[in-house]
């Protein structure tokens, strides 16, 4: 007698070839297996983070609201010959449960200038554990006249780790 092959080719034969292996109990645990290996460990803004630049920012613990608040110790300064001093910062982290790794953004408005820095971001966590904050920020100094608007603002990005 001779044997018959039927060929589904496409999407139909993914899907069938999909449903057949689902029903197989070691594939089933191979796939979940996978899955909590990809699943990203949660990252927390709150601690002690520093930049590339030596910066120092103190992250307090988030509300249910994803409100923060902390202090910024900048290790640089273009905008001011005054003393430089910490300075209070207020956040928002795009907060729910799904979020392994959640965008957020902070304002510093600074206590020995008339400027102030909004900080924009992603909290990151890598194969390691180490947490990482990518930040791109735009400061907006205080000007004296309209006509010196074109000078007022300033964009950067930072790298923070946390301190240990």
């Amino acid at each position: 007698m001779a044997q018959r092959t039927v060929s589904l080719g496409g999407m139909a034969g993914l899907a069938l070839l999909g449903a057949l292996l689902s029903l197989s109990p070691a594939y089933s645990l191979a796939l979940d297996v996978q899955r909590k290996s990809q699943t990203p460990a949660k990252c927390n803004l709150a601690g002690t983070w520093v930049n590339d630049l030596g910066s120092k920012m103190v992250i307090g613990t988030t509300n249910e609201d994803g409100q923060f608040s902390g202090s910024y110790l900048t290790a640089v300064s273009a905008v001011t010959d005054a003393t430089i001093q910490e300075s209070p910062l207020h956040g928002r982290q795009h907060h729910t449960n799904r979020r392994a790794q959640p965008t957020f953004g902070l304002t510093v408005s600074w206590s020995f200038s008339d400027s102030t820095t909004v900080f924009v971001g992603q909290c990151f966590v890598d194969e390691k554990g180490e947490e990482t904050l990518e930040t791109t920020w735009l400061l907006r100094e205080e000007v004296a006249t309209h006509a010196d608007d074109w000078k007022a603002n300033r964009v950067g990005k930072n790298v923070f780790v946390r301190v240990k």
